[in-house]
């Protein structure tokens, strides 16, 4: 519907895309990867018909968003954001984020503050920190990620499949959860996505988000599967009570990477009550 200049590149101008509908409190809704701002089907039509303002956006490099070769880093990820924030005049809004969204949510909180914001949600959280270290045992070797990006290099469309798969774990869950349709869907917005991103963007997971989280002065809601196989729930989620003053932690029994298609039946209750209250 509408574009926001965030930056340039070579005199060019880097533009977001966004959606803006409905009435009430903001919700504005942030997507993973690799995926854009219409991956939040089956909770925006539940935030509308529960009378909120819906607000979604494409990430830089995916969707209708340009496609830059540079700021692919959560300070500029969270500086496009404040930007969109700044633009539509939000105040009381409920930032909702999913996978890298999350990422998002919490550099913004921990840059910006929460002038503007009233709630959070994290669906498939990255923080706290996901790469292993000397002093983050609990994170993921770093050769996993490099292994990633070698596979994004050497056939990205051929990662996607098998990323797809974990993201949804088709092995266990039936077409109920997610129908072959619906993983193509996916596929093709992936597929679509800039090829620098798909590279750019797997250097983003390992931000360290720690010194940010103790920054979050607002209610925070965090909804992971319990069998995430793209962000393990023992190395973010489970984590996170304790990091931020005021959170809930749902996890979703067997639940998947992306439990906001494939478990709405769970996470739209739990985002609805928690908006609520």
């Amino acid at each position: 519907m509408s574009r926001l200049k965030v930056g340039t590149e070579n005199g060019a101008d880097i533009e977001i895309y966004y959606e803006d509908h409905g009435q009430g409190q903001p919700v504005v809704l942030i997507h993973g990867y690799p995926l854009n701002g219409r991956s939040w089907e089956r909770q925006h039509r539940e935030l509308l018909g529960a009378g909120y303002r819906v607000i979604a956006y494409d990430r830089r490099g995916w969707g209708e968003s340009s496609r830059p070769t540079l700021g692919h880093d959560y300070d500029t990820f969270a500086g496009d954001l404040h930007a969109l924030m700044e633009h539509l005049d939000l105040t009381d809004t409920v930032l909702v984020g999913f996978s890298m969204g999350t990422g998002e949510v919490t550099r913004y909180l921990g840059t910006y503050g929460s002038a503007r914001v009233r709630k959070a949600a994290l669906l498939g959280a990255i923080p706290p920190f996901l790469l292993k270290t000397g002093d983050n045992p609990d994170g993921v070797d770093g050769k996993v990620f490099d292994g990633i990006k070698k596979a994004v290099l050497a056939d990205r469309y051929a990662y996607f499949k098998a990323f797809l798969d974990d993201f949804y774990n088709t092995d266990k869950l039936d077409a109920k959860r997610i129908s072959p349709q619906a993983w193509q869907a996916s596929f093709n917005v992936a597929a679509d996505g800039s090829p620098y991103a798909s590279y750019a963007c797997v250097d983003t997971w390992l931000t360290d988000f720690r010194d940010d989280l103790p920054k979050i002065d607002v209610p925070v809601l965090v909804v992971h599967g319990t069998e995430d196989r793209i962000l393990p729930y023992p190395n973010t989620a489970r984590r996170l009570p304790g990091l931020v003053k005021d959170l809930r932690l749902v996890p979703v029994e067997g639940g998947p990477h992306n439990i906001g298609w494939t478990h709405p039946e769970e996470v739209n209750p739990a985002l609805l009550g928690f908006l609520r209250e």
